[in-house]
């Protein structure tokens, strides 16, 4: 389902008048934050269009096929909406070593990026989220991604991170990034997600 100014994709509708034989409106469709694409259809009282591929255009009618938009036409006509537009968040995950709170090596030197990605923002809001493996009982990997939740959030702490709001939450073993059967020690599910919006 289409989205407007969103992280999926843009849709955005322009009420500037292009040129004397151009309609006055026009939908547009712009790639996500991660460069995927998805798709909209535009249906007006002229027709109805789908438009599949980023940085092309249809008529706010619906009155002809899909075309490119150059550059220059989109920041001429969206430009300013663009850079109204918040920051999209960043997402970090960082890894721990087997059964306890020992961060890898990658991942200790990757707190010191999360800090200035949290200071590039003007009021940060971020999510400090625990995961565990399936090895051992549920109850004890509750207990261990919350600890290692909040040790994360305390070493970003200590490097100077500036945050409006921090949340510390524990998943356990719930939400593994990838599926076992249960006692599977999986390094790339013993881990901690830190998100910065």
């Amino acid at each position: 389902m289409p989205m407007t100014f969103t992280k999926y994709f843009l849709a955005a509708l322009c009420g500037l008048a292009l040129t004397a034989c151009a309609p006055k409106s026009y939908v547009v469709l712009l790639e996500s934050p991660d460069g995927s694409t998805g798709q909209v259809v535009v249906k007006g009282e002229k027709g109805e269009q789908l438009i599949k591929t980023a940085r092309h255009a249809v008529p706010a009618d619906g009155s002809t096929p899909p075309a490119p938009v150059d550059q220059a036409r989109m920041e001429k006509d969206f430009g300013a909406a663009m850079a109204a537009l918040p920051k999209s968040p960043a997402h970090f995950l960082l890894y721990f070593e087997s059964g306890g709170v020992k961060l890898t090596r990658e991942s200790l030197a990757l707190l010191p990026r999360i800090s200035e990605e949290a200071a590039s923002r003007p009021a940060a809001d971020i999510s400090v989220i625990g995961h565990t493996d399936t090895a051992g009982n549920d109850k004890t990997n509750e207990a261990l991604s919350l600890k290692r939740a909040t040790m994360v959030a305390e070493m970003l702490k200590e490097k100077g991170l500036k945050a409006k709001a921090l949340t510390v939450e524990s998943h356990g073993e719930r939400n593994p990034l990838v599926k076992t059967q249960d006692n599977i020690q999986e390094p790339k599910n013993r881990r901690v997600e830190v998100s910065v919006r």
